[in-house]
């Protein structure tokens, strides 16, 4: 059943766990699925020796898509119009996170009905890692 109009109001929510104490090995899982195998996300050696950081930490995108399956979830990705999020603070292995998603905007335009929503996803310590936007097609 399509998402509509008038089952959505200014100010609705919904919070997901996206994971649940983050796994270096899902962080190398990410890396091999992506293509991405910066040492910075799974060398420890390189990270703490040479890089500086106490750790290896996610990779931005991963903590991205992690936070998009919230919209999809609520919306249906077809109907997925923008996405975009600015990465506020690193996600460290043993890290959860949680993604809130909160309609800010029912709008037309050009004939079209959409729905524009804000993203923040936190750590277990409510430290925001991640803060966007998203915007949906739905039914009028």
């Amino acid at each position: 059943m399509a998402l509509k109009a008038s089952d959505l109001k200014i100010g609705d929510t919904r919070t997901e766990r996206v994971v649940e104490n983050l796994t270096r090995t899902q962080l190398v899982q990410y890396a091999g699925a992506s293509g991405d195998y910066n040492p910075l996300h799974t060398d420890e050696v390189y990270v703490t020796q040479v890089a500086g950081y106490p750790s290896v930490f996610a990779h931005g995108m991963l903590t991205m898509g992690l936070s998009g399956k919230v919209v999809t979830d609520w919306v249906g990705a077809d109907r997925v119009r923008k996405y975009g999020v600015r990465f506020t603070n690193q996600v460290w292995p043993g890290d959860s996170l949680d993604t809130t998603v909160t309609v800010t905007a029912i709008r037309n335009e050009d004939g079209k009905t959409f729905a524009d929503f804000s993203v923040s996803t936190v750590n277990q310590d409510g430290r925001e890692v991640v803060s966007g936007s998203a915007t949906a097609l739905i039914d009028a």
